[in-house]
């Protein structure tokens, strides 16, 4: 089954963030390192910190615009936060 995914970038360079969603999450992350993207080439290196997979490419288009959203950013914001609570609760190396 082939999935389209939405993902989150973050810059480690100015701490800006990207959204954006593909069919070949690997392939996409390749291309925002080696600038090939206009809109985030001069904001490399950048680390994934979110991702979901769809299993149609609709639904990921409307996950996209959802999450550019304030709703949406407060929606990942608080996944993130869960995340690195649950994370301390077990450790760094869990």
């Amino acid at each position: 089954m082939l999935f389209h995914y939405v993902y989150k970038l973050r810059s480690m360079k100015d701490d800006n963030l990207y959204i954006g969603y593909t069919k070949n999450l690997k392939r996409r992350l390749e291309e925002h390192e080696r600038r090939k993207s206009f809109a985030t080439a001069p904001r490399r290196p950048w680390k994934l910190i979110y991702f979901e997979g769809c299993i149609d490419h609709r639904d990921a288009k409307r996950r996209e615009h959802y999450l550019k959203t304030t709703q949406g950013h407060r929606f990942i914001g608080l996944r993130l936060t869960q995340y690195q609570k649950s994370r301390g609760a077990f450790g760094a190396g869990s």
